[in-house]
């Protein structure tokens, strides 16, 4: 017979109890008020934990804070070993380690408190002069290491390694000394003529490489390193010639640049920082927004990341290739000209450049090619450079050693793997997409 009331359940099991009824009701009710419940928003970190978090992540400022580190023990290292009364210390070191340990101390720390005082303050200082000389001698390193920074980190967005920076400074000092000395203008226009006379003669210097490029395929690194020598020996020439050469001197050295056409000093006349500072901070402005926020910069990376694909696209490869380096040259040439129209020298001789072209190529990549860091890496070049000649002169270290302190910085920049695996840093976050690449004004 068919029981007439049937208890609710599955047609294939045994139907449920009362017991299990009420509880499975109890737990729709439980899943249902769980389901209309608002969940609370999670909690954003705060400022402080994201420091700490990404404090010891592989990020761009961390590797150059530690390679900076790293270089310091190095060059450490390297005074310890070159000096023979502190190595002497060491030879009985298991039985009076105090000894080394105190002597090497001692250098190392005075040789790198020299070098503070040097490039940043000198808190012994007497007057005011003597407080601000080191950052004056820092900025005047630096200035025209800006210059030729951006040059070669300009070419290096548009796809070229621009060598040439310091032929390109050569014929710009050329231009702006011989502007300088030869032509009777009033001050001020004396000096806008030889500030430009030594930005034209980098743009020369640098359109011959960048048509040659863009014409005939000759590859630029080549070209602007026969330019370097052309460069050189042309001004090893000029100076001695009738109307260059210093009438009352025998040796290789120009004409004084006149005073109207020297660059003004920025701290007085005892101190030699110049108005060349404020330039460099306008170019590395220009440059910038020149890269990030114009069409043509957007046109000249693009070249640089995918010349095929920028000529696809209706961008002139021709072109952007002799505006790269024409651009380029027009900075490394201002670079050169504030050698003369600054306060390093007020002649021409022939080693008026110094390194400065050479000493671009490392700033622009400790600086990853961008504007600002290249600027900021100038900074550090010029610091060391203004603290190398006072710890040579008070700690008895060679100044090569800065030399030595700037290869180690770039070194361990140019090899972040190294860095991470020395200091054990974990992965960087992913970095957001650079929506500027995409667009110009």
């Amino acid at each position: 017979m068919t029981n007439p009331n049937p208890q609710p359940g599955s047609p294939d099991k045994e139907p449920a109890s009362e017991e299990q009824a009420a509880q499975n009701a109890l737990g729709n009710t439980e899943r249902a008020e769980a389901a209309t419940t608002p969940t609370a928003p999670q909690e954003r970190p705060t400022l402080g934990r994201l420091f700490l978090e990404n404090l010891w992540a592989a990020n761009t400022f961390t590797v150059t804070l530690l390679s900076l580190v790293l270089a310091m023990v190095v060059g450490a290292i390297l005074m310890i070993i070159s000096d023979p009364d502190v190595l002497a210390t060491y030879a009985y070191f298991t039985s009076r380690p105090s000894d080394a340990i105190n002597a090497s101390w001692t250098l190392v720390s005075e040789a790198y408190g020299n070098l503070f005082k040097g490039a940043v303050f000198d808190p012994a200082a007497a007057n005011f002069n003597t407080a601000l000389s080191p950052i004056s001698e820092t900025l005047t390193y630096t200035a025209p290491l800006v210059f030729t920074g951006l040059s070669v980190a300009l070419a290096f967005r548009g796809g070229l390694f621009n060598i040439g920076a310091q032929g390109q400074a050569t014929m710009g000092v050329i231009l702006a000394a011989l502007a300088g000395f030869l032509l009777p203008l009033p001050p001020g226009l004396h000096l806008l003529v030889a500030v430009l006379a030594g930005a034209v003669g980098g743009a020369i210097w640098g359109f011959i490489p960048g048509i040659l490029k863009a014409r005939a395929g000759a590859h630029e690194v080549i070209n602007t390193i026969m330019l370097n020598y052309i460069a050189v020996y042309f001004l090893t020439w000029l100076i001695v010639q009738n109307g260059v050469q210093d009438p009352n001197r025998t040796d290789a050295i120009s004409r004084p640049v006149d005073a109207s056409a020297q660059l003004p000093r920025l701290f007085g006349d005892n101190l030699r920082a110049h108005a060349g500072i404020l330039l460099a901070v306008l170019a590395t402005w220009a440059v910038a927004w020149l890269l990030n926020r114009s069409t043509l910069g957007f046109e000249l990376r693009a070249v640089g990341a995918n010349p095929d694909a920028a000529r696809t696209a209706g961008i002139s490869v021709t072109r952007a290739y002799v505006l790269i380096m024409v651009i380029a040259g027009v900075l490394a040439g201002l670079g050169g000209s504030q050698m003369v129209l600054g306060t390093t020298a007020a002649a021409l001789t022939p080693l008026v450049v110094a390194q400065i072209g050479f000493d671009g190529i490392l700033v622009a990549l400790l600086g990853r090619v961008k504007p600002w860091g290249v600027a900021l890496a100038a900074l550090l070049f010029g610091a060391l450079q203004a603290g190398g000649n006072r710890m040579q002169s008070y700690s008895g270290i060679s100044l090569e050693l800065v030399t030595v302190l700037q290869a180690l910085i770039v070194i361990f920049i140019a090899a972040p793997a190294l860095v991470k695996a020395i200091f054990q840093l974990r992965a960087a976050r992913a970095a957001r997409l650079q929506t500027s690449l995409a667009k110009g004004w």
